[in-house]
């Protein structure tokens, strides 16, 4: 098993030294330093203190060698869905049924329905499951690495089109994308 305390800490923008402040009892950066980099075992103990110093489960702390991580691909900006340049690891805030991998958009600009602040869980899915995907919101892949983030309009055999979220907006029309990923959990910070 691999700990993710690293990932967590740095999305939550947190040092070593301020989880080490909310464990209880307070312990150093040292130590969860240590922890974080396989140094010291991460007891039951120590992964129990440094998921309540994080507001986390403690399973989320643990990810298996085997496991297909989540990945955050884009973020949505003003002018819309653009690919990040190094994809990260995401943060399942609950568990997804279901055997496509996941992906993740962060929302970095209000648009339609979507608020700053926003993670979008999106699932991929194969050409031959479009036709099910029609008024739904979905991440398509364009050409050169970028993303189309809106509700999905219209399809034929070889091309899609996308309306992206927010007032005066045009259809982005994509040419036989290699997968759509669907909407299927938006995450929103109360």
């Amino acid at each position: 098993m691999i700990n993710r305390i690293r990932d967590v800490r740095t999305q939550k923008g947190l040092t070593l030294a301020d989880v080490a402040e909310r464990c209880e009892p307070p312990t150093t950066a040292q130590t969860i330093g240590r922890l974080e980099t396989g140094m010291r075992n991460l007891s039951l103990g120590w992964m129990n203190r440094i998921a309540a110093a994080l507001e986390v489960d403690p399973e989320v702390l643990l990810t298996s060698e085997d496991a297909v991580q989540p990945r955050v691909v884009a973020r949505l900006v003003e002018a819309g869905a653009e690919a990040l340049t190094s994809p990260r690891d995401a943060i399942l805030p609950t568990s997804l049924g279901g055997d496509a991998p996941l992906v993740a958009m962060t929302v970095e600009a209000s648009a339609g329905d979507y608020r700053t602040g926003d993670q979008v869980w999106l699932r991929e899915h194969a050409p031959e499951d479009y036709p099910r995907l029609l008024n739904r919101d979905v991440l398509a892949p364009r050409p050169g690495g970028r993303f189309a983030f809106g509700r999905m309009i219209d399809r034929d055999a070889a091309r899609i089109a996308i309306l992206p979220p927010g007032q005066g907006q045009r259809q982005v029309v994509i040419e036989n994308p290699p997968w759509i990923a669907a909407s299927e959990m938006l995450v929103r910070k109360l």
